[in-house]
């Protein structure tokens, strides 16, 4: 009995996991459906109707979003403000947290207090005094504005992480790197990056999802030139009726590549998480 019990116990769980599943998905697939119909299937009948009638499918849309130079332009601008900012707060937190986790130096726990006090800092405060001093250094509207912004946000909550996974690095393989000669950097880099990679990995991951579904600091800080996707497709849904072709699979672009990346690096998110967030 006991074993039926179990059995009964793992098959309740595989199902509602399967249900919650299906529920998170379905409007990834809705919205994918959505952007292989044309307006006019779209107005006559909800999405599911793409699964009875085959025949209403076609990747004419993507030909459209292609040839929309507005889209291309803003997904492109995604990416260059998305990867850059990525690359720079792993780069530094990387550096950072090293430093603050080994390496002594005068007033090091009050920098490193300073830095975690920055986390309640919300983003709101900080927009209008920095559009005021990038509009005088000529940053405002152009792309590297907006990745020195979300640098300069990203950066506390990537120090904080990073530098509670490494202080939790034995201290005892250090002092053997050390005593073999190796000098900080070649600890740095031959040593705790491939150890933090789990913790790196995951912060690649925050970092990434929040700059690329952002639209607060692009509509501000961004003009018409290098607005990313996000602020395209809601300046596309002023429009909704009459370009419903191109919004779809735009929106379902924007949606699929940040859920590709997540899947990519899944298998280091909750272990770099949970062994950088507590002592």
């Amino acid at each position: 009995m006991s074993a039926v019990r179990k059995w009964l116990a793992g098959s309740l769980v595989q199902a509602f996991l399967v249900i919650v599943g299906l529920i998170w998905v379905t409007p990834l697939a809705g919205l994918f459906l959505s952007s292989l119909r044309s307006a006019q299937d779209t107005a006559s009948g909800g999405w599911w109707t793409g699964l009875t009638s085959p025949a209403q499918l076609s990747f004419d849309n993507y030909s459209a979003l292609l040839g929309n130079a507005g889209m291309t332009q803003a997904f492109w601008n995604t990416v260059l403000i998305s990867v850059p900012t990525t690359v720079l707060v792993v780069v530094i937190a990387a550096l950072a947290g090293y430093a603050f986790a080994w390496l002594e130096f005068p007033f090091r726990d009050t920098v490193f207090l300073v830095v975690v006090a920055l986390l309640v800092v919300p983003v709101q405060i900080g927009l209008l005094p920095v559009a005021k001093l990038f509009g005088q250094l000529g940053l405002f509207g152009t792309i590297p504005g907006v990745v020195l912004f979300h640098v300069s946000y990203g950066l506390p909550f990537a120090i904080f992480l990073l530098r509670n996974y490494f202080a939790e690095i034995p201290r005892e393989m250090l002092e053997a790197a050390r005593m073999d000669g190796g000098g900080e950097w070649r600890i740095f880099t031959r040593l705790v990056l491939p150890v933090g990679r789990p913790a790196i990995a995951s912060l690649a991951i925050f970092q990434f999802l929040w700059v690329w579904n952002d639209m607060l600091v692009a509509l501000l800080f961004a003009d018409s030139s290098s607005q990313p996707l996000t602020v395209e497709l809601q300046s596309q849904i002023r429009q909704f009726g009459s370009n419903i072709d191109v919004l779809a699979p735009g929106a379902f672009l924007s949606l699929i590549v940040p859920v590709a990346v997540f899947f990519a690096f899944q298998r280091h998110f909750v272990q770099g998480v949970m062994a950088g967030s507590v002592k």
